[in-house]
């Protein structure tokens, strides 16, 4: 099976103190939701900081990177770049051309945390937008790579991590996933914790 051409998403802008928790959520639901790696800008560092630790917790693969040239990245990317942009076109209207360009190509997902230039709409292969109304960022982005990868993303195993979540109908347990078997059949003896 041919690994699927890089997914990443670039957060545009941050502003520190309003947007870190903003910011780090975008990295989160990146990263749970399929992409390979997420762009902050360099002034995001707590945020870069707080995915990497998760990733690190409970497994990857996934990269963070901080960088100052966002726009360069948007104009030299080498793929298909997607804006999210609540005046984009319907993401159930473009949805099927963009998962087939990401078949071969590298996809970008420019996610704003500001005013984002006109630039940026100018350069996208396609500006989209989930439902056109305000909402949050996140909610667009988790939207968007639920339907870009067709709810595969949800079948996803991690590796590498040092706890892992176990599923249940009530309760919370975490365990080392040393105690988790082939057949994701946890050792009576893991420790649950509440």
């Amino acid at each position: 099976m041919q690994e699927a051409p890089e997914c990443c998403v670039l957060r545009f802008g941050h502003r520190p103190g309003r947007d870190d928790r903003m910011t780090t959520h975008v990295g989160l639901t990146a990263r749970a939701l399929g992409a390979d790696r997420v762009v902050f800008p360099d002034n995001a560092g707590q945020s870069a900081e707080t995915v990497r630790d998760i990733t690190a917790r409970f497994g990857g693969p996934f990269e963070v990177e901080l960088r100052e040239d966002q726009r360069a990245i948007i104009r030299n990317w080498a793929g298909t770049v997607v804006h999210l942009t609540m005046y984009g076109e319907e993401v159930q209207t473009v949805q099927d051309e963009i998962r087939e360009a990401h078949v071969d190509e590298p996809l970008l997902i420019v996610v704003g945390g500001e005013k984002v230039p006109f630039e940026v709409y100018d350069h996208a292969d396609w500006n989209v937008g989930v439902t056109n109304q305000p909402h949050s960022e996140v909610a667009g982005l988790a939207v968007f790579l639920d339907r870009l990868f067709d709810g595969d993303e949800l079948d996803r195993e991690w590796a590498g991590g040092e706890q892992r979540v176990i599923p249940m109908e009530t309760g919370k347990r975490v365990v080392d996933p040393e105690d988790v078997d082939a057949d994701g059949n946890v050792d009576d003896g893991a420790i649950d914790d509440e």
